[in-house]
């Protein structure tokens, strides 16, 4: 369960139902005793009516009006019965209503009864009253009261898990604007979260736009660094180049200064190349691919107007790539000019996407590359032709950009009879 708002839905749904089932157990427990004990004193105040139209003679025989007090007691069937009994517990008087009904009182479910001595003179009757009433009259109002209630209930449950939906809306409505702030930064549409943010979310807020701040100038003095070093470098290293070419010295030392300066040479050139690799970033927007090759194929065909070459550009239109624009132009242009110097008459570039990651080959039918040559001209400086002009640089700044995107890259023979450059860069 990854969802908070799920999380937090269920655990409210679960507070609602336990609390409405609790409540409905306490107030239906709440009714039937208020209701049974409404009943009890009903029945005494009907006892005691019952008592007051009583006549008993000398003889104890007990005598009755023909209207009693309670209109029930004289319907059959109406589940009210009234009794009076003499000590021996001989049955005196019954109600008319006792037709139809058990001839045991003590059966039925709802009953009061009141022993009193009738005197008359200097004698006195023991006389037993009693009120009973049917069970199906109190069940059926509780049970009237039980689905009204559990139906009210139910409703306010609805009523309460709306309120907490739209409140857990609200509520975690911050957090969604965080969410898109993110993406925009990731487009780079905005260079930080900018929106104002509750108390409890302006801790995160303020240590992620920190962490983007953090990492856009961490990168950017790297990059100046390894910059401002290879500049730094390039005049003492001119200067010592032009002497060298001026001074009368041994030919053969002179020689192999020029190749150890050469060298250095190549090392500046490959540090300032790679001061321009940013490698993966989180919050980078996609770059769509189509576009930069067929912008640096154009721009090849005027820098190279004598090899006279065919682009083939086969990249679909909606392929992106995740990363730095400069990175993506580094590695196309090394792939792109080596392909061009050494291509006969066709270079080629195919792309497709693995899941969320990138697939860029690029081919030529050039001589290609030696398998066990391979590893030298991804090192630095290595070279396999030295009457094509160069440093020597431009596949080991590849390598690093593929390493610095966490990716691989193979150099094989292509189909078209040259080399095949194939890089996979992972999803990330």
């Amino acid at each position: 369960m990854n969802s908070l708002s799920l999380r937090v839905g269920l655990i409210a749904a679960l507070v609602v139902a336990v609390f409405a089932v609790l409540t409905a157990l306490a107030l239906e427990r709440a009714f039937r005793d208020s209701a049974a004990q409404a009943l009890d004193e009903r029945l005494h105040a009907q006892l005691y009516l019952l008592m007051g139209v009583t006549e008993v003679d000398s003889a104890g025989r007990v005598t009755l009006p023909e209207r009693l007090p309670e209109a029930r007691l004289m319907l059959p069937g109406s589940g009210l019965v009234g009794e009076i009994r003499a000590a021996s517990g001989e049955a005196l008087w019954t109600s008319p209503s006792a037709l139809g009904e058990a001839p045991d009182s003590e059966e039925l479910p709802f009953a009061v009864r009141l022993t009193v001595n009738w005197e008359l003179g200097e004698r006195s009757h023991p006389l037993e009253f009693r009120i009973s009433e049917d069970r199906a009259a109190f069940e059926a109002q509780l049970s009237e009261y039980r689905r009204s209630l559990w139906t009210w209930l139910a409703a306010l449950a609805v009523l309460l898990l709306a309120a907490q939906a739209v409140a857990l809306h609200q509520g975690l409505k911050p957090l969604r604007r965080v969410t898109r702030e993110l993406r925009a930064v990731e487009r780079g549409e905005q260079p930080g979260l900018q929106g104002r943010y509750p108390v409890e979310l302006k801790g995160l807020t303020d240590n992620l736009n920190t962490l983007i701040h953090h990492e856009r100038a961490q990168l950017a003095r790297y990059r100046d660094a390894l910059s401002n070093l290879a500049h730094s470098l390039k005049t003492p290293l001119a200067v010592l180049r032009g002497s060298l070419d001026s001074g009368d010295r041994d030919r053969r030392q002179t020689r192999e200064q020029l190749e150890q300066l050469e060298r250095m040479e190549r090392i500046v050139a490959y540090q300032l190349q790679r001061a321009a690799t940013s490698g993966r970033t989180v919050l980078t927007a996609p770059i769509p691919l189509a576009p930069v090759v067929q912008r640096l194929g154009a721009t090849l065909a005027k820098v190279y107007p004598e090899r006279d070459l065919a682009f083939e550009c086969d990249v679909p239109e909606g392929l992106q790539f995740r990363g730095n624009e400069g990175d993506l132009m580094e590695l196309l242009g090394n792939l792109l000019d080596n392909a061009w110097k050494h291509g006969g008459s066709r270079v080629r570039v195919e792309a497709q996407g693995l899941g969320e990651g990138l697939e860029l080959t690029v081919c030529d039918d050039g001589p290609g590359i030696p398998p066990d040559e391979v590893p030298t001209i991804l090192s630095r400086g290595g070279r396999l032709d030295e009457q094509v002009p160069g440093q020597g640089i431009g596949l080991a700044v590849v390598a690093d950009i593929v390493a610095a995107y966490e990716g691989s890259i193979e150099i094989d023979q292509a189909p078209l009879g040259g080399a095949r450059v194939r890089i996979r860069l992972p999803a990330g």
